[in-house]
C-alpha cells in the first residue's frame, strides 16, 4: 500500500516537497561563493588569456606591415600541414593582421578556453562531492541542481568577461582589419565555444565518479574536436562542421564576419547542459554513472610502496600528456621541412632568431616547443597538496611512512615522468621533422634537444615542491614558472626583452641544441639548483603540520 503522508520536519510539520524551481533553490548562493574561491585563479586565466592574444595581434601589425610581407605569410600558410595547425583557406583571402589572428590563433585558444570552461565546471561539481563538501552543502537549503548551475553559471561568468575583455583590448590595440564589431565577434566565439565544453563537461560530471575522469574525457572532447577541425580544413569540409572548433572558426572572424555560426554553439551548450541536469537526477551523489570496476582481491607488491601508489596516482595524468605531447611534436614536426620557407624573408622574426642562438629556423623551433612540459611537471609536484586537502595523505603518514617518503615519491614521478614526456614528444618531433625535413639525422638531435630541458623542468619542480612544504595555501605561486618561461621563450625575443629578463626563467639557460654546442655548465647548475629547491621544500614539510581545507 502506498503511503500518502508527507515528510515531516523536526517540529512535526509537514515539510514542503520539493518542486522543479526548488531544485535550483540556493544557486546565486553558491555563484558568490564560488566567484569567491576562484577570484585569483580565473583572474590568472583570463588575464592570461587576454594578454596573450593581444601580444600576438601586436606581433602581427610589426611583422607584417606590408602588403608583401602578408602576401609572403599567405603563401606560407597555403600548405595542408599548415592548414591542419591554422584553420580554413578562406581567411587567406585578405589576410590582414585580424585575419592572420583568427586564421593562426583561434583554433588555438578555443582549446585553452575549453580547457578552462571544463576545469570550472569538474572542479565546482565533481570535485565537490568527490571530497564530501557537496553533500554537507545539500544537507542545506539546496536545491538537487544548484551545484550544476552554479558551476556552469560561473563557467558562463568567466567566459563573457573574456570576450568582454578581448573586444575591448582589440578594439584599442587599433590594428588594420580589426574593427569594433569584429573584435567583439572574436570575443564571443571564444565565448561561445567555452559555453560548448562547458556543457561537455556537466555531462562527463554524471558518467565517473572521479574529478580526474570527468575532466579526462571532456579533455578528449576538446583534442577529438580539434582533430575533426584539422582533418576538415585540410580535406573533406565536411568534418569540421562535425566540430565547435570549425564552427567558430567558420565565422571568418576579421574577413566576412559571420555571426550565425555561433548559435550553434550555443544550441549545443544549451542541450549538453540540460542532459547533464537529466543524467544528475539518475544517479547518488557522490557515484557516478559508470558502475566502478571491481578492483583486485588484493594489492600489488608495488602499491604497497610509496613509489608505487604515486605512480599509480599519477598514471592516468602521465598517459593523457604523453598522448597531446606525442600528437603535438608530430603536428609540429610535419611543418618542419617548411618552417624556413615560412619565415625567410621576414626580417623581424630572422633577427630574433639570432638573438636565441639558433643557426637554422628547424633547430630553434624544436628547442622551443619543449617549454610545454612544464605545466605537467607542476602539475604533478603539486598532486601531494591535493592527497593532504583530501585526508588522504594523514592515515598514510599514521603508520610508518616518513614523510620524506611519501612527498619524495610524488616528487620521483613528477621529475622522472616529465623527462620522460620530453622523450616521447621529441620522438615524435624528431619523426614527423626527420620526414618532413628529409634529413634522418634529425630524429637522434631533436631528442637530445628535447632531453636538454630535463634540468630546467626539474628546477620547475623544484619550485612547486618549495611552495608545497612551506607555503601549501599558496600553491598558484608555482605557476609562474611555466607562464613566465612561455611569455620569455615565444614572446620574448620577438619583443626585443632585455636578456636579464630572458634570464629569469629557467629554460633561458638550456643550451639551443642541436643549435648549438652541449654546454654542461648551465645544465648543472639548474640540476643544483633543482636539488636545493626540493630539499628546501621537504625540509619545510617536515616541520609544519598537516592542512586540510
Amino acid at each position: 500500500m502506498t503511503s500518502t503522508l508527507a515528510p515531516l520536519d523536526a517540529s512535526g510539520r509537514s515539510a514542503p516537497t520539493r518542486t522543479a524551481s526548488g531544485a535550483f533553490t540556493g544557486t546565486g548562493t553558491l555563484v558568490r561563493f564560488g566567484l569567491r574561491r576562484d577570484r585569483v585563479r580565473l583572474s590568472v586565466w583570463l588575464l592570461a588569456l587576454t594578454l596573450g592574444t593581444l601580444a600576438t595581434a601586436a606581433e602581427y601589425k610589426e611583422l607584417y606591415s606590408t602588403p608583401g610581407e602578408r602576401a609572403l605569410a599567405v603563401g606560407s600558410m597555403d600548405s595542408p600541414a599548415a592548414l591542419a595547425m591554422t584553420g580554413p583557406r578562406h581567411y587567406l583571402s585578405d589576410y590582414t593582421a585580424g585575419a592572420m589572428l583568427g586564421h593562426q590563433l583561434l583554433g588555438f585558444m578555443a582549446v585553452l578556453v575549453g580547457l578552462m570552461s571544463i576545469l570550472i565546471v569538474t572542479r565546482h561539481t565533481r570535485e565537490e562531492e568527490e571530497t564530501g563538501r557537496a553533500e554537507l552543502v545539500r544537507s542545506t537549503v539546496v536545491g538537487h541542481h544548484a551545484h550544476l548551475a552554479s558551476a556552469l553559471t560561473l563557467a558562463v561568468v568567466a567566459d563573457l568577461a573574456l570576450a568582454l575583455l578581448l573586444a575591448l583590448g582589440l578594439t584599442a590595440l587599433d590594428i588594420d582589419g580589426i574593427g569594433p564589431g569584429g573584435a567583439l565577434l572574436y570575443g564571443l566565439a571564444h565565448a561561445a565555444i567555452g559555453l560548448v565544453f562547458a556543457g561537455v563537461a556537466a555531462v562527463t560530471a554524471q558518467v565517473t565518479a572521479h574529478t580526474r575522469g570527468a575532466a579526462g574525457m571532456a579533455f578528449a572532447a576538446v583534442g577529438a574536436a580539434y582533430a575533426l577541425r584539422a582533418s576538415g580544413d585540410v580535406g573533406n569540409d565536411a568534418l569540421s562542421w562535425l566540430s565547435p572548433i570549425g564552427w567558430i572558426q567558420r565565422t571568418y572572424v576579421f574577413v566576412d564576419d559571420r555571426w550565425w555560426p555561433l548559435a550553434l554553439c550555443l544550441v549545443l551548450a544549451a542541450l549538453s547542459a540540460a542532459y547533464g541536469c537529466v543524467l544528475s537526477t539518475r544517479r547518488d551523489v557522490g557515484a557516478g554513472l559508470r558502475p566502478a570496476r571491481l578492483g583486485r582481491p588484493t594489492a600489488s607488491d608495488a602499491l604497497t610502496r610509496p613509489l608505487g601508489l604515486a605512480l599509480r596516482l599519477h598514471r592516468a595524468t602521465l598517459l593523457g600528456f604523453g598522448a597531446g605531447l606525442c600528437l603535438m611534436g608530430v603536428m609540429y614536426g610535419s611543418i618542419l621541412g617548411e618552417a624556413a620557407d615560412m619565415v625567410k624573408d621576414i626580417e623581424q622574426v630572422q633577427e630574433a632568431l639570432a638573438r636565441i642562438g639558433g643557426s637554422t629556423v628547424a633547430e630553434s623551433f624544436a628547442s622551443m616547443v619543449m617549454v610545454v612540459v612544464a605545466v605537467y611537471v607542476v602539475m604533478a609536484a603539486l598532486r601531494p597538496r591535493a592527497e593532504e586537502s583530501a585526508g588522504r595523505a594523514e592515515p598514510l603518514l599514521a603508520t610508518g611512512l616518513s614523510r620524506t617518503r611519501w612527498l619524495g615519491s610524488h616528487v620521483a614521478v613528477a621529475l622522472g615522468g616529465g623527462t620522460a614526456l620530453l622523450v616521447v614528444a621529441g620522438l615524435g618531433f624528431g619523426l614527423s621533422g626527420a620526414a618532413s625535413a628529409g634529413d634522418r639525422d634529425l630524429v637522434l638531435d631533436l631528442v637530445a634537444a628535447a632531453a636538454a630541458y630535463a634540468p630546467a623542468l626539474w628546477v620547475t619542480a623544484g619550485v612547486a615542491v618549495l611552495v608545497f612544504g612551506w607555503f601549501p595555501r599558496a600553491g598558484a605561486v608555482a605557476w609562474i614558472v611555466p607562464a613566465y618561461a612561455f611569455l620569455a621563450g615565444y614572446l620574448g625575443p620577438i619583443l626585443r626583452l632585455p636578456d636579464w629578463m630572458m634570464n629569469l626563467s629557467p629554460f633561458g639557460h638550456v643550451p639551443r641544441l642541436p643549435a648549438a654546442g652541449m654546454d654542461w655548465t648551465p645544465l648543472l647548475a639548474l640540476t643544483a639548483v633543482a636539488a636545493g629547491l626540493i630539499l628546501l621544500g621537504l625540509l619545510g614539510f617536515r616541520r609544519r603540520d598537516l592542512e586540510a581545507k
